[in-house]
């Protein structure tokens, strides 16, 4: 046993060097590469952002052009894909769509056999782009909408708005979407980026390490908590009920409220500052403010009666409603984001590698037990 026990989680453990992502939750503070998410949030984009976890430095412009450019020449998949995705049972959620195909992508990947440093960051680029491609078409098929081809002269979060929905999205649109794929796009060693950094420590490829890491964002207690909070605010417009009213009931009853607390913030999360802004500007500027004022009338009930905030999820399941997506592709959404830090972190353990081998606290039976032989049991 070990004198000093970890808590249950692994919370608090440090279990590997990064130079990726910093998380200051005493102080609300959430940095890539050193530079602050609000700096992010409010002067970049997804694709400065992707270079920056990605190459640990801004690009300057040309840079930033080239990067782009090879980004947006990524928006390709074997046709084989296309009729996986066509064959799949339509009632299949989008996450476990997205599992297989991603697993499927590296039977046809060009550099298969390759797994260098150059040859991880071209499949980081392809991956980037398919995975965009992947949730867009698998959406418009089960919805018996023709697929819409990726245009090449558009950003990444206007092109997957375009595949999606079918029509160029507004400025406002692909901004919100920016800025939320931004602020989800790392969180240091979450379930699903330390999954796939110990799945890359094994030198599997790192095709298994991202399909690893979507199983696990795949789980409701890490990437399905925005899913639920549109739940309940689409119960409060269905019923009518006040909001605060509401959650006051789902309180009395013991029922969590999805979106609020975190396990590294014990202040807001700063990612949430922005959304909530995001949400109200999109609100506006759609004719549909009602998600945010709900959202709003809640978070400062819950804030003021249980003193927890609001976290990453609470705003971005309005934020991502107000543009049109299903609930069940908020998740996928997510890992659209996220595909940027864990091809980062995947990158990086490869670079300076060791098994992730940690050990249990044993509490089973204490040693030796005897062996009964199976006629006396």
């Amino acid at each position: 046993m070990s004198a000093v026990l970890p808590l249950k989680g692994l919370e608090g453990i440090i279990a590997t060097k990064s130079s990726i992502c910093w998380i200051d939750g005493d102080a609300g503070v959430l940095s890539y590469r050193g530079i602050d998410i609000h700096q992010l949030a409010e002067h970049s984009n997804f694709e400065e952002t992707t270079y920056l976890l990605w190459f640990g430095v801004l690009p300057t412009a040309s840079q930033l052009a080239e990067f782009r450019k090879e980004l947006a020449a990524a928006r390709t998949m074997n046709w084989r894909i296309y009729d996986f995705l066509r064959s799949v049972p339509h009632e299949s959620t989008p996450m476990e769509v997205l599992r297989t195909a991603v697993s499927l992508l590296s039977l046809y990947d060009p550099d298969e056999k390759d797994s260098s440093h150059e040859s991880n960051v071209r499949k980081s680029y392809r991956m980037t782009s398919q995975i965009a491609m992947i949730v867009a078409i698998f959406d418009r098929i089960r919805k018996g909408r023709p697929i819409v081809d990726p245009d090449r002269s558009l950003s990444h979060s206007a092109n997957f708005l375009r595949m999606l929905n079918g029509v160029n999205p507004t400025e406002t649109a692909t901004r919100a979407l920016d800025v939320a794929l931004i602020l989800q796009a790392d969180h240091e060693l979450n379930a699903s980026t330390f999954a796939a950094r110990v799945i890359a420590s094994t030198l599997s490829d790192i095709h298994s390490a991202i399909v690893g890491a979507i199983g696990a964002l795949k789980g409701p207690l890490h990437g399905g908590a925005n899913a639920e909070t549109m739940k309940i605010l689409n119960a409060i417009d269905e019923t009518g009920a006040d909001p605060v009213e509401y959650v006051k009931q789902m309180f009395a009853e013991k029922k969590k409220i999805s979106g609020f607390g975190h396990r590294v913030y014990t202040t807001e999360d700063p990612r949430a500052t922005h959304l909530r802004r995001m949400s109200e500007d999109l609100g506006k500027a759609a004719g549909k403010p009602k998600w945010f004022d709900m959202s709003r009338k809640i978070e400062l009930y819950v804030n003021a009666e249980k003193k927890l905030n609001a976290n990453v999820d609470f705003y971005s399941a309005s934020t991502y409603t107000t543009l049109g997506v299903e609930i069940d592709l908020f998740t996928p959404i997510f890992a659209i984001s996220r595909i940027a830090g864990w091809t980062a972190h995947v990158i990086e353990q490869l670079d300076d590698n060791r098994l992730i081998r940690p050990r249990a606290d044993y509490i089973g039976p204490p040693y030796p037990q005897p062996y009964t032989l199976i006629e006396k049991r």
